[in-house]
C-alpha cells in the first residue's frame, strides 16, 4: 500500500455519515427529551447509550422536545457516526437490550448528509388519550387522562374547527422570549372514539408551541363537561391571552406519534 492509499484509508475511517432513528419511549420516569445535567432525560439517557455502543460521543438532534411525562412512538432522532465499523443493526439490537423497555430503536438507517430530525420535518402528528369512564384503568393510567365526568362528545367534535387553520395560539402556550411568534398552522385536528369509554384527540400542524397541545385538550375537556361552548373556542383563539383557555392537560396522555418528511 503506498502513502497515498494510507492517508485514504485513514481518512475513510473518519468519515462522518448521518444517521436517522425512529424511537419510542415511556416518558414517565424521564424529565422530558432534551438532555439536562443532572436529571435523567430521554435525549440524554440515548445520546449516552449510542456513544457506548460506538466508543465515542454524539451529538443529538429530535424532531420534538417532549417534555416530562410524554410518551413518543415515532420520536424522530439524527446525529452523524464514523462510517468505518458502523453497523446499525447491530447498534439497535444493543440499544434495544441496554433501554428498553423504555426507550426502544424502532428504525436505524443511514440518510443524506443534509437531513436533519428536526429543520427538515414537514409536520408533526400526536395524540392525546383520555379514558371517560367512572372507573379508572390500571393498564392505561400511565399513558391516559382518567377523566370520570361524562363527556360531550358532539361538543368535543365541534370544538376543533376552530382550531385548524393558521392562527396566533398565544391563548395555547406558555409565553416564550419576547419577539417569538406563537403563530401556527394546524393542518387537522380530530377526535376520534375508540370505545369502552377510550377517546383519543390526534392532531397534525408544522410545528407547535410549548405546551401547545396539552392546553387545547384542557380547553376541549372543559367544553365537552359542559364548562365551556364549543362556539368559545373561535373567541378563545381570538382573545390570544391564556388565561381565556383551560388548565393543560396531564403530560402523561400526550403522544408524539408521527413526524413527517
Amino acid at each position: 500500500m503506498t502513502l497515498f492509499d494510507d492517508a485514504t484509508a485513514a481518512s475513510s475511517f473518519d468519515y462522518p455519515v448521518r444517521v436517522r432513528m425512529t424511537v419510542a419511549y415511556d416518558g414517565t420516569g424521564f424529565h422530558g427529551f432534551a438532555a439536562h445535567p443532572g436529571v435523567k432525560t430521554v435525549g440524554g439517557t440515548l445520546a449516552a447509550g449510542i456513544a457506548k455502543v460506538l466508543g465515542y460521543p454524539i451529538e443529538l438532534t429530535c424532531a420534538g422536545r417532549t417534555d416530562k411525562g410524554v410518551h413518543a412512538w415515532g420520536q424522530v432522532v439524527s446525529f452523524d457516526a464514523e462510517e468505518f465499523g458502523l453497523d446499525l443493526e447491530s447498534l439497535q439490537r444493543s440499544l434495544n437490550r441496554m433501554l428498553g423497555p423504555a426507550i426502544v430503536v424502532r428504525d436505524a438507517q443511514k440518510v443524506h448528509n443534509t437531513f436533519d430530525a428536526r429543520r427538515s420535518a414537514l409536520a408533526r402528528r400526536y395524540r392525546y388519550t383520555v379514558l371517560n369512564r367512572p372507573v379508572p384503568d390500571p393498564f392505561l393510567a400511565r399513558t391516559s387522562w382518567h377523566v370520570a365526568a361524562p363527556l360531550d362528545c358532539g361538543a368535543l367534535t365541534l370544538a376543533c374547527d376552530p382550531v385548524i387553520g393558521e392562527h396566533d395560539f398565544s391563548s395555547f402556550c406558555r409565553l416564550p422570549e419576547p419577539d417569538v411568534s406563537l403563530v401556527r398552522k394546524v393542518h387537522d385536528a380530530r377526535w376520534v372514539d375508540l370505545g369502552d369509554g377510550c377517546l383519543r384527540f390526534d392532531i397534525e400542524a408544522g410545528a407547535f408551541c410549548h405546551q401547545m397541545v396539552r392546553s387545547i385538550v384542557g380547553t376541549m375537556v372543559d367544553i365537552g363537561r359542559g364548562r365551556k361552548k364549543a362556539g368559545d373556542m373561535a373567541a378563545i383563539i381570538r382573545a390570544e391571552d391564556r388565561a381565556a383557555a383551560g388548565q393543560p392537560a396531564p403530560p402523561h396522555g400526550l403522544c408524539l406519534w408521527e413526524v413527517l418528511y
